[in-house]
């Protein structure tokens, strides 16, 4: 990948630190945007002294700020190669028990972000005739799975959204989700500290699979 050029939304979370070290690895320059300044602070101590890693204090909701931070990826290099679209999160519980605001919640870190996050990078890719986009869905959608049914119909969306846009965009640009199951991370860890983790995937794992799609 050396010289290609890629955004890694939600890059320093447990599987976006991954993914961004996979990329650093492969000769990829990697833009991240970030919210929370202690999980920058540990992406950059994991990577140490690299030229190759570009972090921006940018919230992915908000699609003036991402659309101004994409502009900046194209006006330090004239290209956006790869997008990998990670920012997520979870919570659980029923249809009755999930008030609409958790819902709202949901929708706006797992699909809003996506939907932002494709938009903002499309037009460079598309006059490029070239491009990748790797977003991040869910295991516990096929087939969904209750008890964190916000999450589930979020991370559904986020794969028919996957579907529809790989049908829309020009030859030479691919759309591809992944789709973890519970990945062995400290939150998920701490979540479900009696759990079996024999069954449990590593971010390395999901970030190998996100890199080969890129």
């Amino acid at each position: 990948m050396t010289g290609r050029i890629a955004i890694v939304t939600g890059g320093t979370g447990a599987l976006g630190q991954s993914v961004t070290m996979r990329l650093l690895g492969a000769g990829a320059t990697v833009w991240v945007p970030y919210v929370v300044p202690a999980e920058h602070e540990a992406l950059r101590a994991r990577v140490g002294a690299s030229a190759s890693l570009h972090c921006a204090q940018v919230d992915v909701a908000d699609e003036a700020a991402f659309t101004g931070f994409a502009r900046g990826v194209l006006g330090a290099h004239g290209r956006i190669d790869i997008l990998v679209n990670g920012v997520g999160g979870f919570a659980g519980g029923d249809l009755a028990s999930t008030p609409l605001a958790e819902w709202d919640r949901m929708l706006n870190l797992n699909l809003r972000t996506a939907v932002i996050g494709c938009r903002g990078v499309l037009p460079a890719m598309a006059a490029a005739g070239s491009g990748r986009i790797v977003n991040v869905s869910s295991r516990a959608v096929v087939p969904p799975l209750g008890g964190f049914i916000g999450y589930t119909v979020a991370k559904a969306a986020v794969i028919t959204l996957t579907q529809a846009l790989a049908r829309e965009v020009p030859r030479g640009v691919t759309v591809n989700a992944v789709l973890p199951s519970t990945m062995d991370t400290p939150a998920n860890r701490q979540a479900m500290p009696d759990a079996d983790r024999s069954g449990w995937v590593s971010p390395d794992q999901v970030a190998e699979v996100i890199a080969y799609l890129a």
